[in-house]
């Protein structure tokens, strides 16, 4: 193993073997939850409604990634708040990039036959290990 790796999965042990980050990962999944039944609730809506299924988890990501971003501010990693604005950017753009991987893998559910709504639901399910690490390693890090 190359010392770069072995630098990483001894930090990756280390973590590990902290309980806070066992609490704050229990916290993220919490708020998660919560971020999941509404872009879930709102998609169907939208979808219901008329709207194209990309378009419509578009919409329903603006109105969860606001919801999960109010609450891990201020409950999942309030120890490790920064500036409101630069921490909203970062944590937009770990977002930004798990929505492209959510549209990239809505899309193809729906092609490869699962239904909107089930194709989104495992859509978010799978990049929510994305969100995690982006939000805990960039958007919330202790400085």
């Amino acid at each position: 193993m190359s010392n770069g790796a072995s630098s990483i999965a001894t930090r990756a042990s280390s973590a590990l073997r902290r309980p806070h980050n066992w609490v704050q990962l229990a916290k993220f999944c919490t708020v998660g939850a919560a971020g999941y039944a509404v872009n879930l609730l709102v998609y169907t809506t939208l979808v219901h409604a008329g709207m194209h299924f990309n378009l419509a988890a578009a919409c329903s990501f603006l109105v969860a990634v606001t919801n999960n971003y109010t609450w891990n501010r201020l409950w999942t990693f309030r120890g490790q708040r920064g500036h409101v604005g630069y921490q909203g950017l970062r944590f937009f753009v770990v977002s930004l990039l798990a929505l492209a991987a959510n549209e990239l893998l809505l899309t193809a559910l729906v092609a490869g036959g699962a239904g909107k709504v089930v194709g989104q639901a495992l859509a978010i399910v799978l990049v929510t290990p994305i969100n995690f690490v982006g939000n805990k390693l960039w958007s919330f890090r202790r400085r």
